[in-house]
């Protein structure tokens, strides 16, 4: 197998791209167990993860539709579905309030959902643009571990009060706000 074919689906930048899906499950997996340390160390590992096959796949001419498209479903379970589902979790939420803060996290998954897709229909393969128009989904992430921090760890924030905060930061992933490319 040749990792530096850009054809091959296993080549070096999709195979990290594997990884980072992996490493998301295994985080989602902690955080149904109420575990939330080790899945915020999956979840940060996924972040490395996700910079290092892009970093990969530019220096070695790997980029592919094929990648463009695992790289989103990556983001989508590492960035989009994990974070929600650990503070989601986190908020130890019951009766009313469970239902109804629910909806916001499924708008939440939803909005990163569509942002991912919308990013993908404009986006060529290799192609990398000054400026996302529109949080990108890793941010989204880091806003919600912020969140968990300040309401779980910190107890500074109550369930909703994150709503409101979750769902402003799902309005963000699909807005016009132009956010520099690192």
């Amino acid at each position: 197998m040749n990792f530096f074919d850009k054809n091959n689906h296993f080549n070096l930048a999709n195979t990290i791209t594997f990884a980072n899906v992996t490493v998301g499950v295994m985080a989602l997996y902690f955080v149904t167990q109420h575990n939330f340390t080790p899945a915020i160390i999956l979840a940060w590992i996924a972040g490395a993860l996700d910079i290092a096959d892009g970093k990969v796949a530019r220096k070695y001419n790997l980029s592919t539709e094929f990648g463009v498209q695992l790289d989103s479903f990556a983001d989508f379970l590492s960035f989009v579905i994990m974070p929600a589902f650990l503070l989601y979790y986190s908020l130890d939420l019951s009766g009313f309030s469970a239902f109804v803060i629910g909806l916001v996290f499924i708008y939440y998954i939803i909005s990163g959902l569509r942002r991912l897709v919308t990013f993908n229909l404009n986006t060529d393969a290799g192609e990398v643009s000054k400026y996302f128009t529109g949080v990108p989904t890793p941010l989204g992430a880091i806003l919600l571990w912020v969140l968990y921090l300040l309401s779980h760890t910190f107890g500074l924030l109550n369930p909703w009060i994150v709503a409101i905060l979750v769902a402003t930061i799902a309005w963000a992933l699909n807005s016009k706000i132009k956010i520099p490319h690192p």
